[in-house]
């Protein structure tokens, strides 16, 4: 067994032991939702998918090899869910319409919450993940590498450049630095 506290509560689960799952369920549900509403741009329906991930992790976290790669395991569930999701609704990976509104927006500049929201919508599916889960979901880096399987310098790195991404969108949309933060 190893001492590291997430590996126990995952060969719990993997024993059975539904207490430890919960835990598990806790910690990773906001993070599930806001990675499958990085996608889907609908809560429900990214409410919905978290709740089928977690359904078929139960489900098959006895085949987990890597305990120590729960979450990422969790994330790709997540993806495919979501993708099964797109797909039964006949709607593109890509969602056209839906608002990907991070929790660091003000209720203020509705303008801006619009700009905002397709700026984010024109990045790549990885770079709106890494977003949503920053500032969506409030995760810190290290927590977002964990999800997504990557180390704490390719989170700042590709977040970096997703806000870069951002910025640009924004300034060619007529917002001067002073209207927005990209920090």
């Amino acid at each position: 067994m190893s001492s590291d506290p997430e590996i126990k509560l995952v060969e719990a689960a993997q024993r059975g032991h539904l207490e430890s799952f919960g835990i598990l369920y806790e910690r990773y549900h906001s993070s599930m939702v806001a990675l499958a509403y990085s996608m889907l741009a609908d809560t429900e329906m990214a409410e919905d998918a978290a709740q089928d991930v977690f359904a078929v992790a139960c489900r098959d976290i006895a085949n987990l090899k890597s305990k120590e790669k729960f979450a990422a395991w969790l994330a790709g569930i997540c993806r495919n869910t979501a993708r099964q999701i797109l797909r039964s609704k006949g709607r593109d990976i890509v969602p056209k319409d839906g608002q990907v509104t991070a929790s660091f927006l003000s209720d203020g500049d509705n303008q801006f919450r619009t700009v905002i929201n397709r700026a984010i919508r024109q990045l790549k599916p990885a770079e709106r993940e890494l977003i949503v889960l920053r500032y969506y979901d409030d995760l810190p880096y290290e927590r977002i590498a964990s999800v997504l399987d990557i180390s704490v310098q390719a989170v700042n790195g590709r977040l970096v450049r997703a806000k870069r991404k951002i910025a640009k969108y924004l300034k060619r949309n007529g917002f001067k630095g002073d209207d927005y933060e990209t920090s």
